[in-house]
């Protein structure tokens, strides 16, 4: 019962998708995200790039596959995320 009520007070955490930049660190991953954003002067939708460094434990991750990552509590001064798993491997 314990159980239940500790994960409803701690909110849902955010979930983000993106391609492998980078799996040179060990157990660290680097995803871009890139989400289509309205200018707000022309009007125009422009890609805006954000990269996440991300936790990866088994090292399953490699460079061009498309991840599923998961919001987490800080594990290093720029780690706050974690692989949740491999959507697609790259070719």
């Amino acid at each position: 019962m314990a159980e239940q009520t500790q994960e409803k007070t701690r909110g849902n955490a955010k979930v983000r998708e993106g391609i492998v930049v980078s799996n040179k660190m060990d157990k660290t991953i680097v995803v871009s995200i890139v989400r289509l954003m309205k200018h707000p002067a022309v009007g125009k939708y422009v890609r805006v790039t954000k990269k996440c460094v991300a936790h990866d434990e088994q090292q399953t991750a490699k460079e061009g596959d498309t991840v599923r990552i998961v919001e987490t509590r800080p594990l290093s001064k720029t780690k706050r995320w974690r692989l949740q798993e491999v959507i697609t491997r790259a070719v």
